[in-house]
């Protein structure tokens, strides 16, 4: 299984919702990185995005986006490909 790195805070409904729709698609561990408890790593997700909120989720290499993208990416079927490595 591909990794999974979440930019988050600890008060994001859909940090939450990304992390749960994650777990039921078998994710086993994610690599939370909490931007409101370092604030350089906000400039690094930004960097990395383009973006400002969160989550900002990466798979493997992949950047899938935020909460409603990885929503959007399993309805389409383009997640457990994804996730499969």
């Amino acid at each position: 299984m591909s990794s999974v790195r979440m930019y988050t805070t600890q008060v994001c409904p859909y940090c939450l919702r990304a992390k749960a729709l994650l777990k039921q698609r078998g994710v086993e561990a994610i690599e939370e990185i909490r931007v409101d408890l370092d604030p350089a790593q906000r400039d690094t997700m930004i960097a990395l995005t383009g973006r400002r909120t969160v989550p900002q989720i990466f798979i493997g290499e992949t950047h899938v986006g935020g909460c409603d993208d990885l929503i959007a990416l399993d309805q389409r079927g383009g997640l457990a490909p994804l996730l499969a490595g």
